[in-house]
């Protein structure tokens, strides 16, 4: 990422751009692109005529930008600092150079073996790989099942949202908490789901080609206030629970 600093000639059309991040992103857009640029994540530069032209370092940015967007779901704000932050010549904070926001870090712990992941494709875990992985119950399972907090996939096998949330459900059970004291927490986020889809779903609708990039990057925003809500209330909540 070191390379994304350095300043080169753009020589790359973003015709030619999107076909080489398309191998590593296959969502990716030219109003992706585009959209980037208009929040200042990238500034290609740009011939007499007006069409952009992109660099070796542009690309390296795209690459650095779209794989913080999918892999740790940090909303562009995030990911500008610390873009910000390797121009400058350091590194971004947090475990590795990289922030993690909260609701990801349920999954530090858990045992991901490498035969389950590819860079390419979601988990796809069977029922007994799901229940040895985080050490679950097959009780357990049924009843997270049962109050719709996981969901087996089409063909019988479960995903990395089934994964980090059955860590977290072995974690709590630690504690005595048990599945049916989580049904809250699923109704809780389906109400907060509803009140974010209001807001991005319009954008979806727009006929300007960004209108799904800008969704996207509502709903990562979006999300990430939540959890910042949510962890502030808790935290409220239980000081005064230990005085």
């Amino acid at each position: 990422m070191s390379a994304a600093s350095l300043p080169s000639r753009g020589t790359l059309s973003i015709g030619e751009v999107l076909a080489q991040l398309r191998s590593d992103f296959p969502d990716v857009t030219i109003s992706k692109i585009r959209f980037l640029e208009d929040q200042g994540l990238v500034q290609p530069d740009r011939t007499p005529s007006g069409y952009r032209k992109f660099s070796s370092s542009d690309v390296a940015r795209l690459r650095y930008v779209l794989s913080q967007q999918r892999d740790n779901y940090l909303p562009l704000r995030v990911i500008k600092d610390q873009l910000e932050a390797i121009d400058s010549g350091h590194a971004p904070s947090g475990p590795g150079g990289v922030p993690r926001p909260a609701h990801l870090a349920i999954t530090d712990n858990a045992p991901t073996p490498e035969h389950f992941r590819s860079s390419h494709a979601a988990l796809r875990l069977t029922r007994e790989e799901l229940l040895n992985t985080v050490g679950l119950t097959s009780d357990q399972l049924r009843e997270l099942e049962q109050f719709g907090l996981i969901t087996c996939r089409p063909g019988g096998r479960y995903d990395d949202d089934a994964l980090a949330i059955a860590q977290v459900v072995v974690d709590l059970a630690r504690y005595g908490i048990e599945g049916r004291h989580l049904r809250s927490f699923k109704s809780a986020a389906d109400r907060e789901v509803s009140l974010f889809g209001q807001v991005a779903g319009p954008m979806v609708k727009q006929r300007s080609g960004d209108g799904r990039a800008r969704a996207e990057e509502t709903v990562r925003e979006l999300a990430a206030l939540s959890v910042r809500l949510h962890t502030a209330l808790v935290q409220i909540g239980l000081r005064d629970i230990v005085g």
